[in-house]
């Protein structure tokens, strides 16, 4: 079968392969992937500038959504023919305190699908069951393939961030994860506000569409005078930085409220300099996030069921895999919104 593959480390060394079919070992499922989304993650694996533990060579992708197609011995909880979605922390120790506590996420020895493990650019990945969720009925392969970057906003949000009712909450960068986030703050009773760039044009009238308050044009208008506006000059009670830039950190840190809630949830993939004293000033709660862990997962199925996050008109573009070097390049010129890549069926 054809696979994306990351075969050696440094910048690039990602191409196409043909390699064998999986076969699943004991207490694992082989799903047969239907569609799966790029990650700014795979990017960062391409360019290699992430610290995430990788193995080449390895599949790529870790989001997507699919149907089970073979048991391994002691399987039991799924069946062939079962819609489902993967936690992505293939293999964690389950015996640390971040483990036993629930937050895998953070254990040292977790190794990723896509990563580590053979992911999902191909058409069949091998996972183990205990990771597996079953997809709810009335949610299409596109939505559920979306559950991965929603499991992580959920984590950011319910797990480090307070936000209540009539909270101004920033949402800095519109992409997928960007615009997941203002449905889940304006779910919250949040007057929600999406800022990006002039290459954000398209998102931020997506953002309108799926009912964020108030849009902002950062190279056109003052981020920090628009919601000193709204707020009678205290600032954003929360924001949530989605866009990895520097630029979008220190502009929330400006715009943010004295003991006001900032949760970095896009990464960078480098160092960057930010004024640290202005979380000392202001008596930030400042938090970064790292993925997600299982009750993410469920909270965020909940709500792809129950039609609280509408996440389906974040997709523009499906691509197979053999057209992975354009996808991966509207991907970093922001062409567009979530880009999926489709398995090629032989």
């Amino acid at each position: 079968m054809k696979a994306l593959m990351k075969y050696a480390t440094g910048p690039g060394n990602m191409e196409i392969r043909d390699i064998p079919e999986p076969t699943p070992g004991p207490g694992q499922v082989k799903i047969e992937v239907k569609e799966a989304g790029i990650c700014g993650s795979d990017i960062h694996i391409y360019h290699s500038d992430i610290a995430i533990p990788l193995n080449p060579p390895v599949v790529t992708g870790h989001e997507f959504s699919g149907v089970v197609v073979e048991n391994g011995e002691g399987s039991k909880r799924f069946k062939p023919g079962d819609r489902v979605v993967s936690e992505t922390a293939f293999h964690y120790c389950g015996v640390c305190d971040f483990c036993r506590e629930g937050f895998y996420n953070l254990c040292v020895e977790r190794r990723t699908l896509g990563y580590w493990f053979n992911g999902v650019f191909t058409r069949y990945t091998v996972v183990p069951e205990a990771r597996v969720h079953a997809i709810p009925e009335g949610v299409d392969f596109t939505s559920a393939a979306m559950t991965e970057p929603l499991a992580c906003v959920v984590h950011a949000i319910y797990d480090l961030t307070r936000i209540v009712a009539s909270d101004v909450v920033l949402v800095s960068g519109p992409g997928s994860v960007g615009l997941m986030a203002a449905q889940i703050a304006k779910a919250h009773g949040a007057t929600v506000v999406v800022s990006g760039t002039d290459v954000d044009k398209d998102r931020l009238e997506m953002a309108k569409k799926l009912g964020a308050d108030h849009t902002i044009n950062v190279q056109k208008e003052n981020l920090t005078e628009f919601l000193n506006g709204l707020t009678r000059g205290y600032g954003a009670d929360v924001v949530l930085e989605c866009s990895g830039s520097p630029f979008g950190t220190d502009a929330g840190l400006n715009a943010i409220k004295k003991r006001g809630w900032f949760t970095q949830i896009g990464l960078p993939g480098k160092k960057i300099e930010f004024d640290i004293e202005k979380v000392c000033y202001k008596e930030l709660h400042f938090s970064g996030s790292l993925g997600s862990r299982n009750a993410s997962w469920r909270k965020a199925l909940e709500l792809l069921g129950a039609g609280k996050v509408n996440v389906k008109p974040l997709v523009s573009d499906k691509l197979s895999i053999l057209e992975w070097e354009r996808a991966f390049k509207k991907f970093e010129s922001k062409e567009g919104g979530k880009i999926f890549l489709l398995p090629v069926l032989e």
